[in-house]
C-alpha cells in the first residue's frame, strides 16, 4: 500500500540532465577490473577521464542530491494510508476461535447501492474441520446485522458477541478433515474503520462505493476469518447494483479476478468476478461508480492478458496518459523475476477516494496514476499477493520489497544518478533516529505507525535488499527471488523472514545469519573512518567504526570507496569490512588526490569522514613475493615484526583456489596459469598482494 505524497513525479529537471550525463561518460578512455576475492575484499573499477569531466560529473550529483524531489514524501504517504486504514482494528488480537478450520471457498452475493452507505447480501463459505468441529467462528463487527445462516435447507442457530464474533452452532459434531458449508445471511451500515474499510463517499458528485479492508477491515464489511494464516483457495463475487447513478450513467462494478458476466435484471445488473488463486480476506475487494473502462495488453510471450483500469469519467484523459507506463514496469519484473502471478485474469487498477492506493489482488485500488505509484503496487502482487507476509511482525516482506522494486523501476527506467539520489533518500529516512528494527517485536504489532513504519518497514526494508543484493551479486540475488517466488510451501501462501532467508541461503550457498541479525532483526547503523596514505604504488587504509545501537557490536558490511587521481583517474574498491580497526593494503598505479566514502550509496550509514593519515601505516608493507612471475613455487620475503596467520589466494574470477596456515614457501602447481590474489591476514589487518603464474 502506499499514500498520498509519495506518489509524486520526479522531477522533469532529473531528466533535462541525463543526455548531458551520458555525454560525459562517453568520454571515458579505459576500464579494468580487478576482483580479490569472492567477498570482494577489494574490486577495482579504473576509470581515466579528464578532470574537466570529472568535477562537471561531481556537481550534477551534488545538485541532483540537494534539489531533487524528496521521494519519502511520497513513501510517508504510502505508509499513511495503510496506517490509517489500521488504526481502528490494529489493536484487534488473533481470534484463536477462527483457528480450527480451514476456509476453502467463498461466494459473496452483495447488494451495493453507491448512493447508500449501506450492504446486504449472503456469504456461503465452504471450509474443512482441523479438529472434530460442533461450533464454527468467523470475525465480523456487532454492528452488522445476522438475520439468517443456512446449512442445507435448514437455519442454525447463532450468536454475534461484542468480540465481533459470529459464533454459529453446526447441527453435528463435523468430524476433523470433512468439507461442509453454510451460508450467512446479512445487511447493515458498516463503521468504515481506519480510512476506508467500506466507505461511501462521492467524487464530481457522483457516488462511489470502495473498500480497503488491511489489516483487519474484512470482518468491518462481511463475515470472514482473517487472520495471517489461511488463504481463501478460490472465490466467486457477485455484486447486485443499480443499472445507472442518479445522472443516467451506467455503474460499473469491479472486484478481484476475471469478470465473467453481466445480467440485467430490470433496473438492477448483477456483476459476477471469479477470482481462482489463494487469497487473504484483507485483499478481497469491491468498489462500484460510474468508472469508464479502458485496457491495455501484456504481451506476456505469447499469453496476453489485460490490464484493465477503471477511472472516474473526469479523469480519463489524464489516466489514459498515465497508465501505459505500466506496461513496461510489468515487463521489467517479469524479466526479473517471474511471470505475473495472476496472468490468467487480469491486472488492473481502480479509481478510490484516496492519494495513495492498495494492493487488491489483480485490481489495485487508486488515489493517481503516476510511476512509482503504479510500480509499488504492482511489486505487491508478487510480494504482498503471491507471498504475504506470515504475520505483522514480518510487514517488510510486503512493504520493503514493494519499496525496492519501486526502486528498480528508477534505476532501470532513469538513470544512476536518478537511482542514487532515491537511495540517499532512503538512508537519509533511516539514519534519522539512531534505532529501529527492520523486524517487528511482539509489542511493536500493537502499534499502527510501527507496523507501517515509512523509515523501518518501508525504508530501511528496501535498503537492506539492496545491501544483500550487493552483498551476494545480482545473478545469486535474483535467482534467489526467483527460488523464494517459486517454492512450494511459499507460493500463493504466507511467509516469515526465517523462510526467505533460508531460501536464499539455499539458492546461494552463503551464511546469512550474521547479515540478518544485524541488519534485520538488530537496530541501528555503522559510522565509519577511513584514513589513508599514499606509499609510492600502494594505497594503504585504515577502517574503523563506531554503531548508532548497542544491540549489534559490530556490523560487517561491504564497504564501498572510490579513489580520486589527480589526473581525473577513478579507481572503484570494496572493502570486505570483517573486524574494527582493520587495514589494507591496495596496489594503485596514479597519484590520489582524495577519496570517496560509498559513492554510489550501497550502505545504510552515517557521519562517516575520510582523512588523509599523516603517520607511518600500521601494517608493515615490505611483504613481498618472489619470483613473480613464478612457474610454480613462490617465496614470502617479510620481516619479523610481520605475524601471518593465515594465506588464501583467488583467481581472477575471486574464486578462492589455495588456502593455508603461515608457511614461506607456496606451491602453486596444481593451479592455472594467470593473475592470482594473494591475500595474507596479519595481526594488524589484512595484506594483499597481485601475482602472476605462468
Amino acid at each position: 500500500m502506499i499514500s498520498d505524497s509519495t506518489v509524486k513525479k520526479i522531477p522533469n529537471f532529473l531528466y533535462s540532465l541525463k543526455n548531458e550525463r551520458n555525454d560525459i561518460f562517453k568520454s571515458k578512455k579505459l576500464k579494468t577490473k580487478i576482483q580479490f576475492n569472492k567477498n570482494k575484499n577489494c574490486i577495482f573499477n579504473i576509470k581515466i577521464r579528464s578532470m574537466k569531466h570529472f568535477f562537471i560529473v561531481l556537481i550534477l550529483l551534488l545538485t541532483l542530491i540537494s534539489n531533487a524531489q524528496d521521494y519519502n514524501e511520497t513513501l510517508d504517504n504510502i505508509r499513511s494510508t495503510e496506517a490509517k486504514a489500521a488504526r481502528q482494528l490494529i489493536m484487534t488480537p488473533k481470534n484463536l476461535n477462527t483457528g480450527n478450520y480451514d476456509v476453502r471457498y467463498h461466494r459473496l452475493e452483495l447488494n451495493i447501492d453507491p448512493s447508500q452507505p449501506s450492504i446486504s447480501g449472503n456469504v456461503t463459505t465452504y471450509f474443512v474441520a482441523k479438529e472434530d468441529l460442533s461450533e464454527i467462528t468467523f470475525d465480523f463487527s456487532d454492528n452488522m446485522v445476522v438475520s439468517q445462516v443456512e446449512h442445507q435447507g435448514s437455519n442454525l442457530p447463532f450468536i454475534q458477541n461484542s468480540d465481533d464474533e459470529l459464533v454459529i452452532t453446526l447441527p453435528a459434531i463435523q468430524n476433523q478433515g470433512v468439507l461442509d458449508s453454510l451460508t450467512v445471511s446479512y445487511s447493515g451500515n458498516p463503521v468504515s474503520s481506519g480510512f476506508g474499510s467500506f466507505e461511501q463517499n462521492v467524487h464530481n458528485n457522483d457516488p462511489i462505493i470502495w473498500t480497503l479492508s488491511e489489516p483487519y477491515g474484512a470482518k468491518g464489511w462481511w463475515p470472514c476469518k482473517q487472520d495471517l494464516n489461511d488463504k481463501i483457495d478460490s472465490i466467486d463475487v457477485y455484486l447486485n447494483t443499480p443499472r445507472f447513478n442518479p445522472s443516467n450513467e451506467d455503474y460499473v462494478a469491479v472486484s478481484n479476478g476475471i469478470e465473467l458476466s453481466q445480467v440485467i435484471q430490470g433496473n438492477n445488473k448483477i456483476t459476477h468476478y471469479k477470482h481462482r488463486y489463494p487469497i487473504p480476506a484483507y485483499l478481497i475487494a469491491i468498489a462500484v461508480t460510474n468508472y469508464e473502462v479502458y485496457t491495455h495488453q501484456v504481451a506476456n510471450n505469447g499469453n496476453p492478458f489485460d490490464i484493465v483500469n477503471y477511472v472516474y469519467p473526469e479523469s480519463l484523459s489524464s489516466a489514459q496518459a498515465n497508465t501505459q507506463i505500466t506496461v513496461d514496469i510489468m515487463n521489467l519484473f517479469t524479466d526479473l523475476f517471474e511471470e505475473y502471478p495472476f496472468s490468467e485474469e487480469k491486472y488492473g487498477h481502480a479509481q478510490f477516494g484516496w492519494g495513495g492506493g492498495m494492493e487488491h489482488t489483480t485490481v489495485s485500488f487508486m488515489g493517481s496514476f503516476n510511476r512509482n505509484l503504479i510500480a509499488h503496487e504492482l511489486a505487491h502482487q508478487w510480494f504482498g499477493n503471491k507471498i504475504t507476509c506470515g504475520s505483522w511482525k514480518d510487514i517488510w516482506l510486503n512493504e520493503g520489497f514493494a519499496t525496492y522494486l519501486s526502486g528498480l523501476v528508477i534505476e532501470d527506467f532513469d538513470d544512476d544518478t536518478s537511482f542514487n539520489v532515491w537511495k540517499q533518500q532512503r538512508v537519509n529516512s533511516i539514519t534519522a533516529l539512531p534505532d529501529g528494527s527492520v523486524y517487528l517485536l511482539d509489542q511493536d504489532t500493537l502499534s499502527v505507525s510501527r507496523i507501517f513504519s515509512s523509515r523501518l518497514s518501508y525504508n530501511k526494508g528496501a535498503m537492506v535488499l539492496h545491501m544483500l543484493r550487493k552483498k551476494l551479486g545480482d545473478a545469486n540475488f535474483y535467482q534467489g527471488l526467483k527460488d523464494y517466488l517459486a517454492a512450494p510451501n511459499l507460493a500463493f501462501d504466507y511467509a516469515k523472514t526465517q523462510d526467505f532467508q533460508d531460501i536464499m541461503e539455499s539458492t546461494t550457498g552463503e551464511d546469512l545469519d550474521g547479515f540478518f541479525n544485524d541488519w534485520i532483526y538488530n537496530q541501528g547503523y555503522p559510522s565509519y573512518i577511513i584514513n589513508w596514505s599514499q606509499n609510492g604504488n600502494e594505497l594503504q587504509l585504515s577502517l574503523s567504526q563506531t554503531q548508532s545501537h548497542s544491540s549489534v557490536s559490530f556490523f560487517e558490511a561491504d564497504v564501498p570507496i572510490r579513489v580520486i587521481g589527480t589526473m581525473g583517474e577513478s579507481l572503484d574498491i570494496t572493502l570486505d569490512n570483517t573486524l574494527n580497526n582493520q587495514q589494507f593494503i591496495i596496489p594503485i598505479n596514479f597519484t590520489i588526490q582524495e577519496i570517496l566514502f560509498d559513492p554510489g550509496i550501497d550502505l545504510i550509514s552515517k557521519n562517516n569522514t575520510v582523512s588523509l593519515s599523516t603517520p607511518e601505516f600500521e601494517i608493515d608493507s615490505t611483504l613481498t613475493l618472489v619470483p613473480n612471475p613464478t612457474n610454480s613455487i613462490f617465496n614470502i620475503i617479510k620481516s619479523e615484526a610481520t605475524v601471518v596467520e593465515e594465506i588464501r589466494i583467488y583467481n581472477n574470477l575471486g574464486q578462492l583456489v589455495l588456502q593455508s596456515q603461515w608457511k614461506p614457501q607456496i606451491d602453486l602447481s596444481t593451479l592455472s596459469e594467470g593473475v592470482l590474489f594473494v591475500q595474507f591476514q596479519t595481526k594488524k589487518g589484512i595484506i594483499n598482494r597481485q601475482l602472476i603464474k605462468n
